[in-house]
């Protein structure tokens, strides 16, 4: 009996990992529309800003025995190729850039562009647009360019096609503000009706003590005359000075606080 039940143990194991494997990551063997839609989905633009590229992401890789080598930058990238989109099997599991997969927000897969990346996708059969935020790898077959969500896909018009041509435009920010959508250089986001236009703010620095956020806007605020917000993210405040009127007066003021003790201070859009 003892040595039958040691049999019976590694015979259930193996049964186990057998599952486990044919199972794999994900509950679903084929990716399928979601199984409940809201009623409201949003389908907002993503606002392009500054996010710093995340450096385990910039690292070669391989899928199905093919190497891929992420880009070092986004900017001037502008591509055309065929865009799907991806739903409940991912929905919920966590994304290459280490974020969980909502396919009711405005993202996307790409399968080198740094992450994260904002990007402009144009639907070439209807003319309708999307700015989507990357924030995932893939799509993992040759003739594809892009995995959209489930909202974004919704906001092209996709869903029914399943595949349709697309053409892909990054839209790159700087830590200096300077935008280029595609391998144009954008010197205002009023300078492109694509782009959606919003207020300007320069984000000035971070802490997690409130009261300190709200003591140096307070100071800034006197010595400049524009207004300041603190903004909490988590368990930290960012102090941020805003809305100003233009990139010229933007670029005045981030001149004058980078010189001032401010080095890390950038400016941003929409917040």
């Amino acid at each position: 009996m003892n040595r039958i039940f040691p049999l019976s143990l590694m015979m259930l194991s193996v049964i186990v990992c057998s599952c486990a494997q044919n199972k794999g990551r994900y509950q679903q063997a084929h990716d399928t529309p979601p199984e409940v839609v809201p009623k409201h989905i949003p389908t907002q633009d993503e606002k392009p800003k500054y996010e710093p590229y995340a450096p385990a992401n910039l690292r070669p890789y391989t899928v199905r025995g093919v190497n891929y080598k992420p880009m070092a930058t986004g900017k001037g990238y502008s591509s055309t190729g065929k865009a799907s989109w991806y739903g409940q099997k991912f929905h919920g599991h966590l994304t290459a850039n280490g974020e969980t997969y909502d396919m009711f927000k405005m993202s996307a897969a790409h399968k080198t562009l740094p992450l994260p990346s904002f990007v402009r996708v144009t639907n070439l059969e209807n003319g309708k647009q999307a700015i989507v935020r990357v924030n995932d790898r893939g799509p993992f077959h040759n003739s594809r360019l892009i995995d959209l969500s489930y909202a974004a896909a919704l906001k092209l018009d996709m869903l029914r096609t399943g595949v349709s041509d697309v053409k892909v435009d990054v839209i790159h920010i700087d830590q200096n503000g300077q935008m280029t959508v595609g391998t144009q250089t954008i010197r205002d986001l009023s300078e492109d009706s694509s782009v959606v236009t919003t207020d300007i703010y320069i984000q000035v620095l971070a802490l997690k003590d409130k009261s300190q956020i709200e003591n140096i806007g307070t100071a800034l605020q006197t010595l400049y005359q524009k207004p300041y917000k603190s903004v909490q993210e988590n368990q930290v405040f960012k102090l941020r000075i805003g809305p100003l009127k233009n990139d010229a007066e933007t670029l005045e003021l981030l001149t004058h606080l980078k010189s001032n003790g401010y080095p890390g201070a950038y400016k941003i859009y929409g917040q």
